[in-house]
């Protein structure tokens, strides 16, 4: 029977990313997210590629529309194995003493509880397919701070203490859980939503680096770490760009 993966964030960037790899690795993907016309062809590339998938649109916010994620996981075509909590994102660059108390709420409800509804919804799903994986796609902004980056870092820190007090509680249960940490992944929305659609300022994130990563990157670590023989837990797995060897050194051309 074919295994089930369920993939939040799917609209687009890594989420998409990683529900075509999953599709290709022979899951039937749950791709979920807020934007049901972005899931619509996504779900149509798959199939074309020859992969299984269906569209779900889901608002990790809410626990409603989370309730009915979980209602589509039990009338999946397969167990469900694999949960990537990938729903996420930054708004915002402002140090501590101006940052706008509405940006740290959202980025706290879809980062920290958006992870919390979903997992908490699956969890049960997961532990009676006997081989559950839960990923949890954080970042690198989860155990290292930065200037401008309060609010994100502390959501982020958030989603790893998630990660490793799962981890505690699920010993002994057949659900492993992972944490994937990327670095600088340039993606064509994180930037536009972290900075309110401004593109000089998203673009120059990024400028200078010759190679970041791109989602594909994210999604072959996704990939790796789920399909591993399910008595091996990659606690977890930081990947960044060779350019990237700290958060705060980074080689750019001139």
């Amino acid at each position: 029977m074919t295994s089930v993966a369920i993939v939040t964030g799917a609209s687009s960037g890594i989420g998409a990313a990683t529900a075509r790899r999953l599709a290709a690795e022979g899951f039937h993907v749950l791709a979920a997210a807020r934007r049901a016309d972005r899931l619509a062809e996504l779900v149509t590339e798959i199939a074309a590629a020859g992969g299984a998938a269906t569209a779900v649109t889901c608002d990790v916010t809410s626990d409603e529309s989370v309730a009915a994620l979980a209602d589509a996981a039990a009338s999946a075509p397969g167990p469900v194995t694999l949960l990537v909590n990938n729903a996420g994102g930054a708004r915002g660059l402002d140090p501590v003493e101006s940052g706008s108390v509405g940006d740290w709420q959202w980025m706290y409800d879809v980062n920290v509880l958006g992870t919390l509804r979903v997992t908490q919804a699956l969890l049960p799903a997961l532990e009676s397919s006997g081989a559950g994986t839960i990923v949890i796609v954080s970042s690198t902004a989860g155990f290292t701070v930065y200037e401008g980056g309060g609010g994100y870092t502390a959501a982020k820190h958030a989603q790893t203490a998630i990660a490793g007090t799962l981890r505690l509680e699920l010993c002994g249960r057949p659900v492993r859980v992972i944490e994937i940490d990327p670095g600088m992944v340039k993606t064509d929305e994180f930037g536009l939503v972290r900075f309110a659609g401004d593109e000089a300022k998203a673009a120059a994130t990024y400028a200078g680096v010759a190679e970041p990563l791109v989602a594909e990157d994210v999604a072959d670590c996704v990939a790796w770490c789920a399909t591993r023989p399910h008595h091996v837990n990659v606690d977890r797995l930081v990947v960044r760009p060779l350019a990237q060897a700290a958060q705060h050194k980074v080689h750019r051309t001139s």
